[in-house]
């Protein structure tokens, strides 16, 4: 039973929620009449008391009414309580804009996770603006945006909550009262707007939709924020200025730049191929090059500046002269004539990169930029005109903002990454020798039938060759041509927009070094790379780097022997040295990782992989670059992604850091600009404190945390893995409890992705991706990929010990204890289990399990999920010295609020899964039924107000 929590939560944002609930009531009221109306108020109050309170017959009130309900009214009730959810997470966002520009207007310390407190720091520790600058020249900060299957709510939704979000802002001013009242109407029409709208999706998504959903966020955030936040930087970086109009106008080293997996992603998605990977570049570039295009038109009608009343360089009054602009009222106006003819050749530049006129005035044909490169230097010229001439500050109203964007974006605005199964490539190449009559050792090759020493001597053989091993004049599998198509695709798409449009391919499920030269092997057959003969490549930057993934235990613990095995390749360690500037990168699984041991061995396991290829990559004298593949879920990676950069071991950051951004947490962290411009700020504050702070010692503190509380945490890793294991995987039954107690199968039905839900068309845990694995478990508030296991590891080790340990149970919980307060990877793990512990329900969870038809089944495997719980809280008490969520009240009480209107969909939820498999058992209609809908309504509505589940 939860217990009563104080109200914590600040009065602006009290206020917020306040007027959106009233609001929304307002609009259901209007809409759909009083007795429906009071229906959603009679539940909100009883979920309300519950759990303000603790109430047991609240609870059991709200049980009754929602048995009672229709298909109809519990549709309506449903949407209500999601969009109150949905607009919760408005008013806090808005809240925490607020409190971010309070604290900037305050006296106080700079807040942590800020740009200005992570170079206060770094300055304290000695290093200074020019080291920080010359380290920026070298720095890789790239949030990866993919298209995982879990963002649950529409494009129309999102847009709504855009608007809503900034109407809401205005009501901090001063507003006169008839200011106040158009304010209100405005987010009564926007909330009725809302209401009226399909929440969720007719069709399932395409690949195409994913690639046009991911591009409105350039809009909202990254083209505005990522510009913005370098000017900011920028800023920090130079001294006070005495003379502000002496300062120069240069962009930073763009060391913060875009990815995306959308449309190079083929891992298990089918729909992904050639033609996705040159639509998502082509759409890409469009939509900066329509960026360009507004904003060098803005810079003509901006910069006035007269010949008779300022001047200019020689080099701007080349690009005037240039210009074909035939006013005479502009004939005196040098820089406006050279934005004209800026235009003309950006127009003309995007129409030969996308086949589009793209000009939204009238211009004249100009030869088109060869580069972004050159584009940029010609717009450098501009500022420096500017510079020299008293117009610095003119330059900085949007001139130098547009320079910085122009060399983050490029012409391909982000870059796509290919990411294939390593089994896939086997196949693919299998089929090459097996057509080409390849022999090996005397014999024709049966590639999947060879050792692995074997296929590594064979294929490093057939990177020396010359001759192709493709022909044109042979039938290949529809499997084979389609890989070999997109690899051509990637060649052809670097030859148009530039190599930066494409730069690494990601081969999932490494597990053999032979994975990974496959993928060169089909690089040469595809022009992305010369074949290794001996002679130079004609271009020092050619291919692709490929990037192996380990993900799950074992792939993990083979990591480092594998890296160290491909660097001793001399065609390989050449290849690192010479293509890729000494810099190789490894990308980390935490979702697959998780479901196959569990939260604190894939922890456990990730932290010592990273150890391990560090030692790997400073004995060969190359640079580590991390890609972490990070979901919303703690189970997956998430939770705060500073905290997270901190608690990386020394040496796995050094500037170099890629991450995905995915499902909801793309919309949670960037629908909103100024809150999107935050989190990018945390990621680069992180960054830099991870990177420069004085590195002396910390090296030797991590040896000493390792020694002396490795041994703990291996012997629990251990613990925690087979308790997991034994339940998961090792339980009878627990495949067809899974199965019947979570929305599985219902989530599988939703249009949130193009992806499936599964690798294989089969009905086993193992098939599952791990992204719905996790999502189910939310869905019904058990979360067991967050905790589960921790608490069996926490209470033997404390009791029975393990190699190394202290003698006593007291002496081990006081090195726990020790290991909570001083080491940043265990502090970071039990944080953000905490909040997973918080966010779990057990009485929620119980009706779920419900929903099991073995009586015994569902008994048995409940309680020990209920009695693992049990235990984790208590062991998490005991080694952290507090109950859950004692050091964040505002945290503790915001989820009770929230919860109170969670709940009711969670018991909504288990009815409708009642209704819908009673009507699936009797067959018929396969059409989506209202039962079905409002089923999916509450998926959507649950996901919205846990914010993190995927």
């Amino acid at each position: 039973m939860p217990a009563a929590a104080p109200r914590q939560e600040p009065a602006h944002l009290r206020a917020d929620i306040r007027k959106l609930g009233k609001t929304l009531g307002d609009v259901i009221r209007e809409c759909e009449g009083k007795a429906i109306y009071d229906v959603i108020e009679k539940l909100r109050r009883a979920a309300v008391k519950f759990r303000r309170e603790g109430d047991p017959a609240a609870s059991r009130i709200l049980e009754r009414q929602i048995g009672r309900l229709a298909d109809d009214p519990a549709t309506l009730v449903a949407r209500a309580f999601s969009y109150f959810l949905h607009l919760s997470n408005i008013a806090e966002d808005r809240d925490q804009n607020r409190r971010q520009r309070q604290h900037m207007l305050g006296a106080g310390a700079p807040m942590r996770g800020s740009l200005q407190h992570a170079l206060g720091l770094l300055k304290e520790q000695g290093v200074h603006g020019g080291k920080v600058l010359r380290y920026l020249e070298a720095a890789s900060i790239v949030p990866v945006l993919t298209a995982h299957p879990t963002e649950v709510q529409r494009k129309s939704t999102l847009d709504l909550h855009r608007e809503i979000a900034r109407q809401l802002s205005q009501t901090d001013a001063a507003l006169t009262p008839a200011e106040q009242d158009t304010l209100q109407l405005t987010l009564a029409g926007l909330v009725a707007t809302m209401w009226q709208t399909r929440m969720l999706r007719l069709s399932k998504l395409t690949v195409l939709d994913e690639i046009d959903n991911a591009l409105s966020y350039y809009d909202s955030t990254f083209l505005k924020a990522i510009p913005r936040l370098y000017q900011e930087l920028s800023g920090l970086l130079q001294p006070p200025a005495r003379q502000p109009f002496r300062l120069r106008t240069r962009p930073l080293p763009p060391f913060l730049r875009m990815g995306s997996w959308i449309g190079g992603d083929r891992d298990g998605n089918p729909n992904v191929d050639a033609a996705t990977l040159e639509q998502a570049l082509l759409r890409q570039s469009t939509h900066v090059m329509r960026h360009y295009l507004h904003e060098i038109k803005a810079l003509g009608t901006e910069i006035s500046i007269s010949a008779h009343l300022g001047s200019a360089s020689p080099e701007l009054l080349a690009l005037s002269a240039a210009s074909q602009d035939k006013s005479p009222h502009r004939l005196d106006e040098p820089y406006r004539r050279a934005f004209i003819h800026l235009y003309a050749r950006i127009a003309a530049t995007g129409l030969a990169l996308t086949g589009r006129r793209l000009a939204l005035r009238p211009t004249y044909d100009a030869p088109p930029y060869d580069t972004a490169q050159a584009f940029q230097h010609d717009l450098q010229v501009v500022a420096d005109s500017l510079d020299q001439h008293h117009g610095n500050l003119i330059a900085r109203l949007r001139l130098s903002g547009l320079l910085q964007a122009v060399s983050i974006f490029g012409f391909h605005l982000a870059t796509v990454d290919l990411r294939q199964s390593s089994d896939v490539h086997e196949r693919v190449l299998a089929e090459l020798f097996k057509a080409a009559n390849v022999e090996f050792k005397g014999r024709p090759v049966d590639y999947a039938a060879l050792s692995e020493e074997d296929r590594v001597e064979l294929l490093r053989l057939e990177l020396r060759q010359v001759r192709p091993l493709v022909s044109p004049w042979i039938d290949y599998s529809d499997e084979t041509q389609k890989e070999l198509a997109i690899l051509r695709m990637a060649a052809q798409c670097r030859r148009r927009y530039g190599d930066d449009a494409v730069k690494q391919t990601i081969v999932s499920h490494t597990e053999t070094l032979s994975d990974l030269l496959e993928v060169l092997v089909l690089q040469q057959e595809t022009g992305l790379i010369a074949p290794a003969d001996g002679r130079p490549a004609p271009d020092a930057r050619d291919g692709l780097m490929v990037v192996p993934l380990f993900e799950t235990i074992p792939d993990l613990m083979r990591g480092p022997d594998i890296m160290a095995a491909w660097f001793d390749l001399p065609e390989v360690a050449a290849r690192v040295r010479r293509n890729q500037e000494g810099m190789q990168e490894v990308m980390l699984g935490y979702s697959d990782s998780n479901k196959d041991g569990g939260y604190l061995t894939s922890n456990w396991a990730l932290y010592c992989a990273e150890r391990e290829l560090v030692r790997v990559f400073q004995k060969r004298k190359l640079r580590l670059r991390l890609f972490h593949g990070r979901g919303g879920s703690v189970a997956r990676g998430g939770g705060s992604s500073f905290d997270a950069i901190l608690a990386q071991p020394p040496g796995t950051v050094n500037g170099q850091i890629r991450l995905t951004e995915q499902g909801e947490v793309i919309q949670g962290k960037y629908k909103d600009a100024e809150v999107g411009r935050w989190h990018l700020e945390n990621f680069v504050a992180a960054t830099l404190e991870a990177s420069l702070c004085p590195q002396s010692a910390t090296p030797r503190t991590e040896d000493d945390n390792m020694a002396r509380f490795g041994a703990a945490l291996d012997t629990m890793s251990g613990l925690a893995r087979q308790a997991y294991r034994d339940l998961v995987y090792e339980t009878p039954g627990f495949n067809d409890y899974f199965f019947a107690s979570t929305p599985i199968l219902e989530i599988a039905g939703l249009n949130i992705g193009s992806r499936p839900a599964s690798r294989k068309s089969t009905q086993r845990i193992e098939d599952l991706r791990a992204i719905p694995w996790g999502f189910s478990w939310a869905q019904c508030r058990l979360m067991i990929t967050g905790w589960y296991g921790v608490g069996t590891a926490l209470r033997a080790y404390i009791e029975e010990g393990g190699a190394g340990a202290p003698p006593t149970a007291k002496g081990r919980l006081k090195l726990l204890r020790e290991m909570a307060e001083t080491w940043p990877f265990f502090r970071t793990l039990l944080s953000n289990m905490e909040q997973v512990l918080a966010k779990t329900d057990l009485q929620i969870g119980k009706r779920y399990a419900g929903l099991v038809p073995d009586a015994a089944l569902r008994k048995a495997i409940f309680q020990r999920i209920a009695a693992e719980y049990e235990l984790t809280v208590e062991m998490f008490r005991q080694v952290s010295g507090h109950e859950l969520l004692a050091h964040d009240p505002q945290l503790a009480a915001a989820l009770t609020e929230r919860f109170a209107y969670i709940d009711p969909l969670n018991h909504l939820q288990v009815e409708l899964l009642k209704r819908q498999r009673a009507k699936s058992s009797r067959g018929g209609n396969h059409e989506e039924s209202p039962t079905q809908r409002a089923i999916h309504m509450t998926i959507n509505g649950i996901a919205a107000g846990l914010r993190n589940s995927g």
